[in-house]
């Protein structure tokens, strides 16, 4: 969808949009107080966790951790995108999705649907190209590699012909078309002048966009050229750091997936759907990226990377352990599956079916498992030194991993290697088990940021009893600047509601703080109890200004630095103070 979709569209359609409904149409609901509940959908449990809020309209599972709007349902659940729930959501809600333009938008519309019809017109002449005589020893190769037609034809699956201007014979027909063939990355502008095929004598791979559409190739030689395998540029629709091969097709072929297995060619993805594998994608041709984890942990819980079990493929699993342990929190798994040197996932489908390689699959190593094993390779946890060793190699990658249950049981399983009783993660890392203990029976008030954040949440409306937000934008406390938009954007918007308020921060840290504070219920109902708390806290923040200003103005007096205005501040401060 070309353009942005206003905020103000997407608040309209949280508030249309009834989660409780949208979600009992897809999980049996029961209700239970004033909530509704159900065995969690997205992990395996005897006893129902998972909580629906028909007040908040949001749902949180306390087995794992689970939660979000109506429109983070649909895309954990139906497995869609952010743009695909919005168009789902508003199909039920009877809305036009209105798109916001503006001349840079519109140009890039406009730019976008010529290069979108050039690359689908390329894909067709390669696959022609692959039923004519001079295709011969790439079809042979392709038979030798155990290929059908078919499973060539749901790939997409062509051949660029050796010389260098083929492409351009059939598809340049005017300076027009020849630029837009350079755009896509199609043709190369030489520095002479005129242009020629990037993809020469090559067996091309389309590469496709969520939506089935072409975006970009690969193509892999016939002969001695190199590189073996090539790629499209970066190009106004293709980012090597963002798509995967073969994932439109996984998601065409199979309705519910429950697993991705990672590799790195696009020959691996189509011998193993040759072989009913039909859930792999390849990156393309860079290392496994955040982003790259992040959209298929929005498809599925359980990603496998498979690597060749030689020393560079280690390494490759490595720096994929490392981009993946910031995303890695309860309901989401992810193992490493490590093949016999010189073999690859085609090879190795090819010589053992589909059987012996899904039971591969199955047993391979969990990332606790390649977590420890890594670091204990490097450091000899039979001394003392070796085990310090290993808690310095491991704190850094246990800092980046999120707070929660998973990171608890990895600290946990450190702690046992090395024979230490606590583990301090230091900046940015939990407390550790023995100060948790020693502060076990000291009750912790909550922070009035915190309080308000958390009641703004329950009842968004209160944000009125608030004041003018601006007198609390100098506070630099954790959690202020966010309190202080919170409150700026609800005055401003007294009707939204508490999805509505998620959605305006989703996929940021604080819209991830926001969903945790979310989840929490006062322990009363009354509405007068509620206003006092809120009343209070806004006191306790407005004295806490008083304090940091009036220790200001006091370190400015020391220096004889107070102007006439600043002196009756600091009195009018002082005389506050002592009441």
């Amino acid at each position: 969808m070309a353009g942005r979709i206003p905020q103000q569209f997407i608040d309209e359609l949280i508030s249309r949009t009834d989660i409780v409904e949208l979600i009992d149409e897809r999980v049996a609901l029961k209700r239970a107080g004033k909530e509704f509940v159900a065995r969690c959908p997205f992990h395996d449990e005897k006893t129902p966790s998972f909580t629906v809020s028909p007040v908040k309209q949001f749902y949180h599972c306390f087995g794992c951790g689970a939660h979000g709007t109506a429109l983070g349902f649909l895309m954990d659940y139906d497995h869609l995108q952010f743009t695909e729930a919005v168009e789902e959501l508003a199909s039920r809600a009877g809305m036009e999705i209105p798109v916001e333009s503006s001349p840079g938008a519109a140009r890039e519309q406009e730019d976008s649907r010529p290069l979108y019809a050039i690359l689908e017109q390329a894909a067709s002449w390669f696959g022609q190209q692959l039923r004519q005589p001079r295709a011969q020893e790439a079809v042979e190769y392709l038979k030798r590699r155990g290929l059908s037609g078919k499973t060539a034809a749901t790939y997409g699956m062509g051949f660029a012909p050796p010389g260098w201007d083929n492409l351009l014979q059939a598809l340049g027909s005017s300076g027009e078309r020849i630029g837009l063939l350079q755009k896509a990355g199609l043709a190369v502008k030489k520095e002479g002048g005129g242009s020629y095929d990037r993809f020469r004598n090559r067996i091309m791979f389309p590469i496709r966009d969520a939506r089935g559409r072409v975006i970009g190739f690969g193509g892999r030689v016939l002969g001695d050229d190199t590189p073996k395998y090539l790629n499209s540029p970066e190009t106004p629709l293709f980012h090597k750091g963002r798509e995967l091969y073969g994932l439109y097709e996984a998601r065409k072929a199979v309705r519910n997936l429950e697993r991705i297995l990672v590799v790195e060619g696009y020959m691996d993805v189509i011998s193993l759907a040759q072989h009913g594998i039909h859930y792999a994608v390849a990156t393309l041709g860079t290392a496994t990226t955040r982003e790259h984890v992040a959209r298929l942990f929005r498809l599925v819980p359980e990603l496998v990377f498979c690597f060749d079990g030689d020393r560079a493929g280690r390494e490759a699993a490595v720096r994929a352990m490392e981009n993946v342990a910031p995303l890695l929190r309860e309901g989401r798994q992810i193992s490493f599956l490590f093949l016999p040197e010189g073999e690859d996932p085609d090879s190795q489908v090819r010589s053992e079916g589909r059987e012996r390689f899904e039971a591969r699959i199955s047993n391979s190593v969990t990332f606790s498992e390649f977590f420890f094993q890594h670091l204990t390779n490097q450091a000899d946890i039979t001394t003392m030194e070796g085990r310090a060793r290993l808690v310095e190699l491991a704190r850094p990658l246990l800092r980046r991993m999120p707070p929660g249950l998973f990171r608890e049981m990895m600290l946990g399983r450190l702690r046992e290697l090395s024979r230490t009783r606590t583990v301090e993660l230091g900046s940015g890392g939990n407390t550790t088990t023995k100060q948790r203990q020693r502060g076990k029976n000291r009750v912790k008030t909550p922070s009035p940021i915190r309080t308000l954040v958390s009641l703004l949440l329950q009842s968004p409306e209160m944000a009125n009893l608030a004041g003018d937000p601006r007198r609390f934008e100098a506070i630099t406390a954790p959690g202020a600047g966010l309190l202080v938009q919170m409150l700026k954007l609800l005055q401003a918007n007294p009707g939204l509601g508490t999805a509505a308020l998620l959605e305006r921060w989703r996929d940021s840290e604080e819209g991830r703080y926001l969903a945790r504070l979310a989840q929490w219920s006062p322990p009363f109902e009354d509405r007068e109890r509620l206003e006092a708390e809120f009343r209070g806290a806004i006191e306790r923040l407005e004295q806490q200004c008083a304090e940091r200003k009036t220790e200001e103005l006091l370190q400015r007096a020391r220096c004889g630095m107070l102007n006439d205005e600043e002196k009756s501040e600091l009195q009018r401060l002082l005389s506050r103070n002592q009441r």
